[in-house]
């Protein structure tokens, strides 16, 4: 058997707009966050563009499911879909800190995800079949990401 590494991968800062909330759906509390920017730094670089959102559902527990959509272009012109799926949770009040906008330790709370990648770019086709896990934390303007791929 082999026994899975982590290398690093790329580092995300994602710039959000104001949160659009649906009110309570099927499964929960549903919300939209916008996508308005961002950067892509790493083996993988360039530009996160201005379109995509976090369509987010938060379950009675208080856990945050992630259902995130991002459009990158890199640094020489290909362009990479970027679909990240995950979950958020800590402690009511570190939840709470976030929701307002405050400095949060994300050491306090439980941001994972796992990334796919889509380019139709021969140049990365490569992307179209790593598998990544994720690690985040939310401020109050932006989500910082890092992918780390599974070898």
């Amino acid at each position: 058997m082999i026994i899975p590494k982590l290398n690093h991968f790329c580092d995300l800062e994602v710039t959000l707009g104001e949160i659009l909330e649906m009110g309570p759906g099927r499964a929960g509390q549903r919300r939209i966050i916008p996508i308005t920017g961002g950067k892509v730094s790493g083996r993988v670089s360039g530009s996160i563009l201005n379109l995509g959102a976090d369509w987010q559902t938060i379950f009675s527990d208080g856990v945050a499911e992630l259902d995130t959509r991002y459009a990158v272009e890199t640094h020489d012109g290909a362009l990479i879909d970027i679909r990240n799926f995950g979950f958020r949770h800590g402690p009511p009040e570190v939840i709470e800190a976030l929701a307002l906008g405050k400095p949060v330790d994300p050491a306090k709370y439980y941001m994972r995800t796992h990334p796919r990648f889509e380019t139709g770019d021969d140049r990365y086709g490569w992307l179209n079949r790593i598998i990544c896990v994720g690690t985040g934390a939310r401020e109050a303007d932006c989500v910082k990401l890092q992918f780390f791929e599974v070898l």
